[in-house]
């Protein structure tokens, strides 16, 4: 891997993290959350609650998301040779689900490999102490390929999920 790439990278992982930032933190005052107004009992409205990343063990991806980042099943269902298979916030079981998608097609076999190879990460959790976390999951034997790093007002690290991904904590200042 080239000094090219790895800049690719870490360029493409701060700006997912900054646009994220951007749409969770309202314009006017970054330091304030986002208020968005309720739709009209009328209006029908979309809202995001499942999100995927392609994993090439489901059950490697089980064990780590649970056992490592601390999240709990929400669903594990057999699905055919597969499952569908999610897992969520140890917060709280009502938010966002992750889907641990298997990458059983070829074209997610060569996106997964692409993004990995270029050090772009898959997706991005937030957490409220990136520094503990961090410390927390490597002494469980987790393998960041980058070590916490402030850029602006966020701070992010970057994971191995052992499953194929890269995976982006990301802190926003308080």
């Amino acid at each position: 891997m080239d000094i090219r790439s790895i800049a690719t990278g870490f360029l493409l992982g701060f700006v997912f993290a900054f646009i994220a930032f951007i749409l969770f933190y309202n314009q006017g005052d970054p330091l304030q959350p986002s208020v968005l107004p309720e739709p009209a009992a009328t209006e029908a409205s979309v809202t995001i609650n499942l999100a995927s990343i392609f994993v090439n063990d489901q059950d490697k991806a089980l064990k780590f998301y649970t056992e490592m980042v601390g999240f709990v099943v929400k669903h594990n269902i057999p699905v055919g040779e597969f499952k569908w298979l999610t897992v969520v916030s140890s917060e709280g079981s009502g938010g966002m689900e992750l889907l641990l998608e298997p990458d059983d097609h070829q074209a997610a076999k060569t996106y997964q490999k692409a993004i990995y190879d270029d050090s772009i990460p898959a997706t991005t959790f937030f957490v409220t102490d990136i520094q503990q976390t961090y410390e927390r999951m490597k002494a469980s034997g987790v393998v960041f390929t980058r070590e916490p790093t402030k850029m602006g007002s966020v701070t992010t690290v970057v994971f191995d999920d052992t499953c194929g991904n890269l995976i982006q904590l990301t802190q926003t200042e308080q």
